[in-house]
């Protein structure tokens, strides 16, 4: 995903794998079938060209990992008591730029 959200085009699957040679050794037909799985899953978009594919994300980062997250939320029974912990180990700045995008009062600001 961080290659094709890097890109500002669709990518084959060799782009894919020329971009991830530097840092790790990635055959050809495993990250073939992770961008197929991908695909299937809703993550990314495909179209042909010529005899390849092209790939591209469906999403941004920030909603990709929000749906990881709830993926992860939908596993427990109590979801709340999960996200107290989570938000309660947050950097004091994050957790004050969370409670600004909910709406909610900034510590230290009058209204």
């Amino acid at each position: 995903m961080e290659v094709l959200w890097a890109r500002d085009s669709p990518a084959p699957v060799r782009d894919v794998v020329e971009a991830l040679r530097p840092t790790r050794s990635s055959a050809y037909t495993t990250v073939q079938t992770v961008m197929e799985i991908l695909h299937r899953k809703g993550w990314l978009a495909r179209e042909k060209n010529g005899r390849a594919y092209e790939y591209w994300p469906l999403t941004s980062r920030e909603e990709y990992a929000a749906r990881l997250i709830d993926d992860i939320l939908s596993e427990t029974p109590d979801r709340t008591a999960v996200l107290a912990r989570f938000f309660s180990e947050m950097d004091p700045v994050e957790a004050a730029k969370l409670r600004q995008a909910l709406g909610g009062p900034t510590p230290g600001r009058e209204s």
